[in-house]
């Protein structure tokens, strides 16, 4: 293993003379005792919650204090958001003598709900019975209570295994159930229906779209005769009701005269409607969100509900609650540095409560699997301290296949830790099993599971291609049963294939894993692809090719086949026992999750994996221009690359405030064979010497468009950035006088034990270089 060197920059130590790293200002520790006298009306309210220990700023008191009519509260990252709405209702409930069945609370998810609850039980003066009343529901509860109060009996799809069994019915009945994937579809109709675009109102221009509209029209004609609604149904529903009958709608705006929204930056348009026709009388309606944590755009979310209140709502009032209780001063200061180069945002900029007595750390491994070497070393050095427990470590990353090497790793050094993400292996995915199957056929020429798994690939369906196989086994077994597909009335180029395929699969036994997977992509499996219909619905093509990428880099560190599957089938078996661990919350165990998964928690200690140019940004986001994907933006009139960077760079942002004590990035050199450039949200969060590193747009996205900032009449070019220094790996020489040195250009020479000096002739050691 090299062991990496760990800096104070994204660049190395020798960026400067003295580095600048970003910090946080203090914010002053002034709190209601200080400033809320006991002459006033409401202090009573204030010293009952300081006898709780509740102690709020200014900004937080503020707005707790609103009472009627619209207003913002832009809730930065640890800034005390939950305990700002919980004593909100209870200062309406306390100090307005507001009857707690007026009140309605939205949130977004159910432990959030559960925990306002029983944190309004815990208010001064508020009872069981009192907080029991108050309305505190998700979306889809509060939704659901609408419909069944109105007549509506029809039964939920909870399941969601149950609805993808409904859509594989569906498919198979049309004869595409090799064709899409039903998770797939069911995403993709949820992106439409939350932006109210019915199935009648789908566009059919060409045949794959009218494809997918019968796809979809059947689902719902079986869900009517069935009596069954999804989750999205009742928004949908709701909506409808309210639209149309005016009495429901008269009769819920007389019952919630006030209404709060929790993670506004959250809500899509069904939602956003359903309210606005709620409060649409007496307008008292306080939501509470960032909008430098929109990052669920994919599931309909409009970080322009935020940005754009005050449009909707002229009478608005805004507090900002912009002191950081969760983190450090200089993990709050590089989460601002992120973030500010944002254009479309609110401004603002968190203060901090705690010194930093470690700062963020910088690692640049070689590569994901001496990240994974790493960090698995440090995870172990962290708990042996005694100081930290495993439980109090999360490890997040962009996107689900970065955690391959990592898992990997845990699993081998059988170190406890919980997968938040899919609980299927790597090895499983839609787009990496089929490779898989053809490596197990080479080993096991009679895998008929295997064999089925491949039948895709050939053009063949699993159904009739398998039972044709069995049916010629049973009647004359073959060496390679695959040959019985000949059978089967198939075109004279379809034959060729199949034999074609039949003797590539004979080849790849004595290969090495990666020639073997490299030989499958390059003869025929990347095209297929790429022409795939579930390819185009589910991955950009870059996304795609980093997974098979990502494949290969696995498949490196095994001689045989044989090795690669027998690991490959360990991993299967401790997957299975971790999604038992899953089910258990409590426990003393490593969180590994994706950014987006990470949204609304907090630990002691964040690694943030792979923060390198393709990764994060993404590649998809990099040429979002290129998509035509109806949740990569709401129409909004932007450009889809200057959104999308923008979402990756909140994305980033949220990755870092996630830690509260310790933050350590960590960004390989080499990532799956090539060479990796820092991410730029690391990079334009440190300023360069000589270099404007004021917030402006940023110049590195597929197409050259401009956009406008919020507050600007006019547009802002975008301008190339600056360029930087980097710290690359490198072989020197420790010789006295000599002063050679070679960069290290390969994953495969970083792996050499030794290099001779072409000078002095002396061994060189590893090291890296400011370049």
């Amino acid at each position: 293993m090299n062991t990496p060197t760990i800096y104070p920059t994204p660049f190395g130590s020798k960026l400067t003379s003295n580095p600048t790293i970003p910090h946080a200002r203090m914010a002053e520790l002034t709190t209601s005792p200080d400033f809320v006298s006991n002459a006033e009306s409401d202090a009573f309210f204030f010293r009952d919650l300081e006898q709780q220990g509740i102690l709020l700023n200014k900004p937080q008191v503020e707005a707790v204090r609103h009472f009627k009519g619209p207003h913002l509260t832009l809730a930065g990252a640890g800034s005390g958001k939950t305990t700002v709405l919980v004593c909100r209702v209870a200062y309406l409930l306390i100090v307005h003598r507001v009857h707690p069945g007026n009140l309605l609370l939205i949130t977004f998810s159910k432990k959030a709900a559960e925990e306002m609850r029983e944190r309004l039980t815990l208010m001064p003066s508020l009872d069981s019975g009192i907080s029991n009343t108050i309305q505190v529901r998700t979306f889809h509860a509060f939704c659901l209570r609408i419909i069944r109060m109105n007549g509506m009996d029809q039964e939920i799809l909870s399941d969601g295994r149950y609805q993808q069994i409904v859509i594989k019915r569906i498919l198979l009945g049309m004869g595409l159930q090799d064709t899409y994937q039903p998770e797939v579809l069911i995403s993709l109709l949820s992106s439409y229906k939350m932006q109210l675009i019915r199935v009648d109102d789908l566009p059919e221009k060409t045949e794959d779209e009218q494809e997918l509209k019968r796809i979809f029209a059947q689902y719902e004609q079986w869900k009517l005769e069935q009596h069954k609604i999804d989750f999205d149904d009742i928004l949908l529903i709701a909506y409808d009701l309210l639209q149309q009958d005016k009495d429901v709608l008269r009769s819920l705006q007389r019952k919630f005269a006030y209404i709060s929204v929790d993670e506004f930056q959250d809500t899509n348009t069904v939602q956003y409607e359903i309210i606005k026709m709620i409060v649409q009388q007496h307008e008292n309606l306080m939501v509470v969100g960032d909008d430098d944590q929109t990052i669920y755009s994919f599931n309909g979310a409009r970080n322009e509900f935020i940005l754009q209140f005050h449009e909707q709502y002229p009478q608005a009032k805004t507090v900002t609650l912009d002191i950081n209780y969760r983190s450090t001063s200089s993990i709050v200061g590089l989460g601002n540095a992120i973030i500010r180069h944002n254009v479309h945002r609110k401004n603002k900029t968190l203060l901090a409560t705690k010194k930093s007595e470690i700062k963020p750390q910088y690692i640049r491994p070689l590569s994901s699997d001496d990240e994974a070497d790493w960090l698995i070393t440090d995870l172990r050095n962290k708990v042996n301290t005694g100081e930290y427990s495993y439980g109090d470590l999360a490890v997040l990353y962009r996107t689900a296949s970065n955690s391959r090497a990592i898992i990997e790793q845990l699993i081998l050094h059988n170190l406890p830790f919980v997968d938040y993400g899919s609980n299927d292996s790597f090895y499983e995915q839609w787009m990496v099993k089929p490779i898989i199957d053809h490596l197990r056929i080479a080993q096991e020429r009679r895998n008929f599971e295997a064999i089925e798994g491949i039948l895709p690939s050939l053009y063949i369906g699993r159904e009739q291609g398998i039972r044709i196989i069995q049916d010629q086994e049973a009647i004359q077994a073959k060496k390679w049963p695959l040959i019985h597909l000949l059978g089967l009335p198939l075109k004279d180029f379809q034959k060729e294939k199949l034999k074609n395929r039949i003797r590539l699969i004979k080849t790849l036994a004595v290969m090495k894993p990666v020639e073997a997977i490299q030989a499958l992509r390059k003869d025929f499996y990347d095209a297929f692809l790429e022409t795939n219909k579930r390819s185009k619905l589910t991955h950009h093509r870059e996304m795609l090719k980093e997974t098979l990428d990502e494949l290969e880099s696995s498949a490196k560190r095994f001689d045989t086949i044989e090795q690669f599957l027998y690991f490959i089938h360990e991993v299967a078996e401790k997957r299975t026992e971790m999604s038992l661990l899953k089910r258990e919350h409590a426990g003393n165990k490593i969180s590994l999750m994706t950014i987006h998964k990470s949204k609304g928690l907090e630990f002691p200690i964040v690694y943030l994996l792979c923060a390198i140019e393709g990764n994060m940004p993404h590649s998809s986001a990099l040429d979002a221009n290129h998509l035509d994907d109806v949740r990569m933006v709401a129409a909004t009139g932007r450009d889809k690359a200057p959104a999308a960077l923008e979402e990756e760079r909140r994305l980033a942002y949220v990755a870092v405030t996630r830690a509260k004590s310790e933050l350590l990035i960590s960004s390989p050199a080499y990532f799956r064979g090539k060479k990796a450039e820092l991410s730029r949200f690391l990079v334009s969060a440190f300023p360069q010497p000589g270099t404007d590193n004021r917030a402006k747009p940023d110049s590195r996205v597929s197409a050259a468009v401009s956009v406008r900032p919020a507050a600007a009449g006019k547009a802002a070019s975008f301008k190339p950035r600056p360029a930087t220094t980097e710290r690359v790996a490198a072989w020197i020489c420790p010789s006295d006088g000599c002063n050679a040195w070679a960069r290290i250009s390969s994953p495969q020479e970083a792996q050499r034990a030794s290099k001779e000096c072409p000078l002095c002739r002396r061994p060189m050691t590893k090291g890296s270089k400011l370049i």
